[in-house]
């Protein structure tokens, strides 16, 4: 079988952390990117390290993203995949009361990270003529729900750029597609909280919610159709949850 690779934003937890297990477990050779290096170190020591190359960067910053991605070995350089799954939430306020710095970051991760990593990788697939691009959206990004203003306004982003990526791309062979979660438990409700770990505890009390593998199964899943086949999006809830600010707790 010719190498495979699969690239994934975001990987040290979470979604991320299983997608990369999940398809280096499916024979891909993988690129795990964050901004923790003692992660990224601790997964490549869990796995075989041949098939593991790690870059440490935030995708918040286009010319880290740049130096990364243009810096990859040559025998690394050829992405098949490319999961966009860095992403976060801060606060859950009124956008009146809105922590400004959240704001930035919330966007500048969720839009600008998801373009600067996006725009690097597609042109070495646009002159393969081969890729698929996997974006991890949310349910904030097909629905709004109270004091997820901006944290929703950044996930129907990439809800609309999946779209025009989709439309733009496939011309030369290439498949996007958008995983809309409901509510996972990761440490997202932890980051979102600034660490308060009993209230983001809560939010996952009273209901089986889903866990990342829920969702690394369904972006290989994607991943692994025919050529000819894109699945443009999937919407994945816990059954307790029928909708973003509906979840009925035991």
């Amino acid at each position: 079988m010719d190498k495979r690779i699969a690239l994934i934003t975001g990987a040290t937890s979470g979604i991320g952390a299983a997608c990369a297990q999940r398809f280096y477990e499916e024979g891909y050779d993988i690129i795990i990117t964050g901004r923790r290096q003692e992660r990224l170190d601790a997964m490549v020591a869990a796995l075989d390290s041949t098939r593991v190359h790690c870059l440490c960067f935030d995708v918040r910053n286009h010319s880290e993203v740049e130096k990364a991605v243009n810096g990859l070995p040559p025998e690394w350089k050829n992405i098949d995949v490319l999961v966009n799954n860095a992403g976060l939430a801060l606060g859950l306020s009124t956008f009146f009361k809105g922590n400004i710095d959240h704001w930035d970051t919330m966007m500048d991760t969720n839009v600008k990270g998801l373009l600067y990593v996006s725009r690097a990788i597609s042109h070495g697939m646009i002159e393969r003529k081969t890729g698929h691009i996997i974006n991890i959206g949310s349910i904030a990004g097909k629905e709004v729900y109270m004091n997820g203003n901006v944290y929703c306004a950044s996930k129907h982003a990439v809800d609309a750029l999946s779209k025009a990526m989709r439309i733009e791309l496939a011309e030369f062979g290439l498949r996007v597609g958008v995983v809309h979660p409901g509510a996972v438990e990761t440490e997202f409700s932890e980051v979102r909280f600034e660490g308060d770990t009993e209230r983001a505890a809560l939010v996952y009390q009273g209901f089986e919610n889903l866990v990342g593998a829920d969702i690394a199964d369904a972006v290989f899943y994607m991943a692994s159709r025919p050529a000819h086949v894109n699945i443009n999006e999937l919407i994945i809830m816990p059954q307790a949850q029928p909708q973003a600010s509906v979840i009925h707790r035991k």
